[in-house]
């Protein structure tokens, strides 16, 4: 398909869930669309029985980890949701595996209570989503293998760029390139679900898993891969190093509740309670 001349605004609002640059909340402050004050209201009907339904991942080490053989999730996500649910006198946890491509339309649905999984609050989810403070600050990276000789972000010029789809890697990488001169953010050539897209002076592959995009950096389908910094760390070996001055963008990890919803209240002050108390730091040491 033939795209030449659209632009990577177009791109961004047509299929990639482009987050702000400017949408993160800062740490230990309330997030926008959560009041985040006073004492903690009593939990959403859907926890009337006792039951949190957290949406958490399954595949980051240090954040949220299912170990197969005794089907027990581990990690910085999974302890701060236990804790939570604790305070709020809520008797039992169910943790459900959510993926970047899933977690949205989980929540929504509501087949969840909460998403707790490496979820950066932007203003593009602020629009569906009331978030928590702020429990972790993160950056998006670019990982090259060392073999390739990449040692800075001109040396990409005319590369491939691989992403996580779901994940807001893509449109923030876009328009990093742009603001710092290394693309126009035309886009030449793109397919049905942007999976494929050829820019003016880079190529982006996205890829439905974290796994398979380790592989394509791994066998050269990509040369770099883009990804939040804790998500990296699962993948990274002696043979890969980080893009040495380049950060695509900051992020900043908070538990997603429905809009409006009566959980929001409590989740946000539960969570600045842990912030102010020092429990969350205490795990994100443990963790890191």
């Amino acid at each position: 398909m033939n795209v030449s001349r659209r632009t990577l605004c177009a791109l961004a609002l047509s299929a990639l869930p482009i987050a702000a640059l400017g949408g993160c909340a800062g740490q230990g402050a309330p997030a926008s669309g959560s009041t985040g004050s006073g004492s903690p209201r009593a939990a959403s009907t859907s926890t009337a029985n006792g039951t949190l339904r957290a949406g958490v991942r399954a595949d980051v080490i240090g954040f949220g980890y299912l170990n197969e053989t005794t089907d027990n999730y581990y990690g910085l996500e999974i302890d701060i949701v236990n804790d939570l649910a604790e305070r709020m006198g809520i008797d039992d946890v169910e943790f459900v595996t959510v993926t970047p491509d899933d977690r949205k339309e989980m929540l929504l649905a509501g087949t969840i209570d909460l998403v707790a999984a490496c979820y950066s609050i932007a203003e593009t989810r602020l629009e569906n989503f009331d978030f928590s403070p702020a429990y972790y600050e993160d950056a998006v990276i670019a990982v090259v293998q060392n073999s390739s000789m990449i040692a800075s972000i001109d040396d990409m010029r005319g590369r491939t760029f691989g992403t996580m789809s779901g994940s807001n890697a893509a449109p923030l990488l876009s328009q990093k390139l742009y603001d710092i001169g290394f693309s126009s953010g035309v886009v030449e050539q793109a397919n049905d679900d942007n999976s494929d897209v050829s820019f003016d002076t880079w190529h982006l592959l996205q890829f439905p898993s974290y796994e398979e995009l380790s592989d394509a950096l791994e066998v050269g389908t990509v040369d770099a891969m883009v990804l939040d910094g804790a998500i990296a760390h699962t993948y990274m070996d002696d043979k890969r190093t980080i893009i040495e001055g380049f950060e695509v963008a900051e992020q900043s990890y908070g538990i997603a509740t429905q809009k409006g919803s009566d959980l929001s209240d409590s989740v946000s002050a539960t969570l600045q309670d842990m912030l102010d108390d020092g429990t969350i730091a205490a795990l994100v040491d443990k963790w890191d």
